[in-house]
């Protein structure tokens, strides 16, 4: 590893496949065999949890102990050490006799994290099946010419990575995220950066539908997606929020704008029906159902081994960590698999029926539509039209404020500071520009936002 390619692993920071560590301590075993019964990865010793290289003096004697410690795996585990300027970078790879284990047990690592195992967990990882490890697999009709860099930089921007992707270092950002495989695209890197993702994958789509009843009839709105998975995510939000009911209600001064299924619930179920997809199943797509009554989102792939219903927001097991880790540094899920819980702690804050949980050769997740005359849609007219001017103008300013401070904030940064959809977001900013109170300097990327002055 060279002095460039350690920046680009400290500037996307810590995740599935790299650990940082101050200073050496015995316990950096259960982090080797984490990575060992993961997709492999680096242990970086001399940087912080910030991301500071603070260097760390380790002797030769340290080195020979970390290899042997390693060594002394069941099965054994191959460490490669190797000094770059100041830090110490430990270069484990994915182990081929997978479940690993040390004197303290077995490890794996979710996201940032090197968690212990679980017996189920363990006899899962012995039973795993070649269909879990779609992800992985190269693709040789792929090159690199087939990869987005107006993607992967959206992928950075999003995910606060100071990287530019070009055409010169692409393969080793992609690289240093476990994309590649001896020079090679893998899945996970197609499906997220590919041009055009159909041209490798004809079935990775989400069919969004929505139906006057249960009886699959007559359809009211539908729409294939057949795209990249981050536009995949966006675009089913974008159709929820177009086709779920809202409910108003003033709270003291301030009108209240609620959907009938909590945003954080239904994103978190979509996101986890991406995740957890099983790609390596063909002819079938992800479902977004929306009926007069239920909102049902289903993926191909039931539970993986070792997980139940009764397990679940109890235990993570993850089909396809890469993605995840992916989606998990975009903010779109977050640690250790709490997407469950937070679904059922967004519905039931909401005073809702809880959702169902079911798993068969698909995972579904079903939550009820509230019934009755507050969910019908329509905003409230008159006595609040006062109170809405009055929250539109807070967030005009608010949405000023904030780029006066950053004129280089994206919509996604003022999405996850202002509390707003994306599409609210678009809107406020076209409205201001309508009215000439800010203008964009620049392109789209690279530009910034300028207040004008009244």
């Amino acid at each position: 590893m060279n002095s460039k390619e350690l920046e680009i692993l400290i500037k996307e920071g810590e995740g599935l496949t790299v650990e940082f560590k101050e200073k050496y301590s015995p316990r950096i075993t259960e982090d080797i065999v984490g990575f060992a019964n993961s997709k492999g990865g680096y242990i970086l010793l001399g940087v912080n949890d910030k991301g500071e290289v603070v260097g760390n003096k380790i002797s030769n004697a340290q080195k020979a102990e970390i290899v042997n410690v390693a060594r002394n795996c069941s099965p054994s585990i191959n460490v490669k050490t190797e000094q770059v300027g100041k830090v110490l970078v430990l270069s484990i790879s994915e182990g081929e006799e997978q479940p690993y284990s040390c004197s303290g047990g077995y490890y794996k690592r979710l996201d940032g994290v090197t968690q212990k195992m679980s017996q189920k967990e363990i006899a899962g990882m012995f039973k795993t099946n070649a269909n879990a490890l779609f992800e992985k697999l190269t693709n040789n009709k792929a090159e690199l010419k087939d990869i987005s860099l107006e993607k992967v930089n959206s992928f950075l921007q999003t995910s606060s990575i100071d990287l530019v992707a070009s055409r010169k270092n692409v393969l080793e950002i992609l690289s240093s995220l476990k994309l590649t495989e001896n020079g090679k695209l893998n899945n996970a890197a197609l499906l997220m950066f590919a041009k055009d993702v159909g041209k490798f994958f004809l079935h990775s789509q989400i069919s969004l539908l929505l139906f006057k009843d249960h009886d699959k009839v007559e359809f009211l709105d539908r729409k294939q997606l057949r795209a990249d998975l981050l536009t995949q995510f966006n675009e089913t939000i974008i159709f929820l929020e177009k086709h779920l009911n809202r409910r108003s209600k003033i709270v003291g001064t301030d009108r209240i704008d609620t959907y009938e299924v909590p945003i954080e619930a239904f994103r978190e179920a979509v996101a986890n029906a991406i995740i957890h997809r099983d790609y390596s199943i063909q002819g079938t797509d992800i479902t977004v159902e929306i009926y007069p009554d239920t909102l049902e989102i289903s993926n191909p792939g039931g539970l993986m081994k070792g997980v139940t219903i009764k397990g679940l927001g109890k235990k993570s097991v993850r089909r396809n960590e890469l993605i995840s880790d992916l989606f998990h540094r975009m903010h779109k899920i977050e640690r250790i698999g709490t997407g469950i819980q937070r679904i059922q702690k967004a519905v039931k804050a909401a005073g809702l029926q809880k959702p169902k949980f079911e798993s068969d050769f698909f995972f579904t997740t079903t939550f009820y539509l509230p019934q009755g005359p507050e969910t019908t849609g329509k905003t409230y007219l008159g006595t609040v039209e006062k109170t809405v001017e009055k929250t539109v103008e807070k967030t005009v300013e608010k949405i000023l404020a904030l780029l006066k401070e950053n004129p280089t904030a994206t919509q996604e940064e003022l999405v996850i500071k202002l509390g707003l959809t994306r599409r609210g977001v678009e809107w406020n900013l076209k409205k201001l520009k309508e009215e000439k109170r800010i203008k964009r300097i620049g392109p789209d990327k690279g530009g910034h936002w300028e207040v004008v002055k009244k």
